[in-house]
């Protein structure tokens, strides 16, 4: 009796630790939502995700787009 006890337990901690890990993993993109698109642009360039020369061109492409909406 108390062996069962024990597993159910071990059970529903390795249940809830991997629900805790889902829920952290779609809390990081929710949270990204908020974001300015240079910011991310930036932090990919960080990161190594992407080079200078695309980090540069990007973000130009956002000044241009945001100076369009300004002007519209």
């Amino acid at each position: 009796m108390l062996a069962a006890l024990g597993v159910f337990l071990l059970l529903a901690a390795v249940i809830a630790g991997g629900v805790v890990l889902l829920r952290r993993g779609t809390g990081d993109r929710a949270d990204r939502a908020d974001d300015a698109p240079e910011d991310l642009l930036a932090e990919r360039f960080a990161r190594g995700a992407i080079d200078e020369q695309e980090y540069r061109r990007r973000l130009e492409i956002l000044e241009q787009r945001e100076h369009r909406r300004r002007g519209a």
